[in-house]
């Protein structure tokens, strides 16, 4: 629960004072926190943390595999609350209203790509993220994420959430739908397209619910057949542990989504996809694996495009909010207490992991 000291720093421009859970250096375990953001603008919004999900990412980051992470670190982009406090300039929340925060937190806003609603492409390389991030906005001090019970962001880097939708599920779209949403939308995935997903872990889920829902024949490629069953039940035509087993099914795609966050080949999923076939890449394997695409087998590749896709912009995570919430797609989740974050992570990183985990932030108090 927000402490009534929040509201007092919030409407007499103070510094907010938060409490989470963080990291000090990459090999430690998530420990009480106690630290203070920017003081809220005309701009900004305070959101009580209700519940903030786990991504993979996190990991990545509070280990320093993709690069030397800023510590102390606050982990958290799937952050779902309640708006307590707002700015004199705000319009788009009130007091009471329910808010979603994904994996940025603001941008230059005057950029082409920021103008053309792709603030995580911005051009002027001033995209805020979340957490373990200098703020240019902010004297370049270090963001903070949700794994926290509040946090002080911009009206434009929010998100509406409707009253009755189900926050604990809402959490995770903010990552894991939007992450899989977007390159579906950006590929004009539609009905009788043949659809693959690599990895099947919190991401490859909502690949294959959105892709199912789109019209897609959706098959799923995973490292065992341990989840074959949830698989079949979510639709998926069929479950494959490697690409050759595909080939030798004679199955070949219109579209592969890779959720991979390890070591992998990518050409092996080139070579299934048909002519002028495209392959869309979002899971982030450890830097020090340095993943390769094989320029000479892209040219016998028949045209087939494989490109990265990064979140999406603010307007396209509203549209994919409100698309998960009409349709009723949600992330399967599992609800833990905040002193649970490294036995995640355990689980995760060993493959144990049962799709989405989710911090109900009550636990912190």
């Amino acid at each position: 629960m927000l402490l009534n000291s929040n509201l007092e720093e919030a409407n007499s421009g103070k510094r907010i004072k938060a409490k989470g859970y963080a990291v000090k250096h990459k090999d430690d375990k998530f420990q009480p926190f106690e630290f203070d953001r920017h003081s809220m603008g005309d701009n900004d919004i305070l959101i009580e943390i209700l519940f903030a999900g786990i991504c993979h990412s996190d990991i990545h980051s509070a280990r320093s595999e993709w690069k030397e992470g800023i510590y102390p670190m606050v982990p958290g982009h799937e952050i779902a609350g309640k708006v307590v406090a707002v700015g004199k300039n705000v319009s788009k929340f009130k007091v009471g209203d329910y808010a979603g925060v994904g994996c940025m937190v603001n941008s230059c806003g005057e950029c082409e790509a920021c103008k053309a609603s792709l603030e995580q492409f911005c051009e002027r390389k001033q995209t805020v993220y979340t957490y373990d991030c200098p703020d240019c906005f902010h004297n370049n001090e270090p963001t903070y994420g949700g794994y926290s019970n509040n946090i002080v962001v911009s009206e434009r880097f929010a998100v509406n959430v409707p009253a009755n939708a189900p926050l604990d599920k809402v959490a995770p779209l903010l990552c894991a739908g939007i992450t899989t949403y977007s390159p579906l939308k950006f590929s004009k995935i539609s009905s009788g397209m043949k659809v693959g997903v690599a990895g099947f872990g919190g991401l490859g889920v909502m690949a294959v619910k959105y892709a199912i829902k789109m019209g897609a024949e959706v098959y799923v490629f995973a490292r065992n057949k341990n989840k074959e069953k949830e698989a079949l039940e979510l639709g998926v035509k069929q479950l494959f542990t490697s690409t050759k087993e595909a080939t030798d099914n004679n199955i070949r795609l219109d579209f592969i989504i890779s959720t991979i966050p390890n070591g992998y080949d990518a050409n092996d999923y080139v070579d299934i996809l048909k002519y002028g076939g495209e392959m869309a890449i979002v899971g982030l394997p450890p830097a020090e694996l340095k993943q390769a695409l094989y320029t000479t087998r892209l040219i016998w590749a028949g045209h087939r495009k494989v490109y990265g896709s990064l979140i999406g912009g603010i307007k396209e995570t509203q549209e994919m909010l409100d698309f998960s919430i009409e349709n009723n797609i949600y992330p399967e989740i599992e609800i833990i207490n905040i002193n649970q974050i490294d036995e995640v992570y355990e689980k995760l990183t060993s493959g144990a992991g049962k799709f989405r985990y989710v911090i109900d932030m009550k636990s912190l108090n």
